[in-house]
């Protein structure tokens, strides 16, 4: 690998790993404001607050796969 390929992939990496810890935190406040507006919010407000904690635990994942595959070549 020359150093071009080398900068390109610990870019790559960073950018990866910061979007991965941004849909991290967005999931857990997800988490955080059901667990806070307990009772008070309405069943579709919890369901879209599933949703959005499922889309994001989703993207954090696929940014922890592609750093993962960058690993292996």
């Amino acid at each position: 690998m020359n150093v071009k390929e080398t900068i390109t992939k610990a870019i790559d990496n960073t950018v990866d790993a910061v979007s991965e810890g941004k849909h991290r935190g967005e999931a857990a406040a997800e988490q955080a404001k059901r667990d806070l507006a307990g009772d008070t919010m309405t069943p579709g407000d919890k369901v879209s607050s599933v949703a959005n904690q499922a889309k994001n635990t989703v993207q954090a994942d696929l940014d922890a796969a592609k750093q993962a595959a960058r690993k292996n070549t």
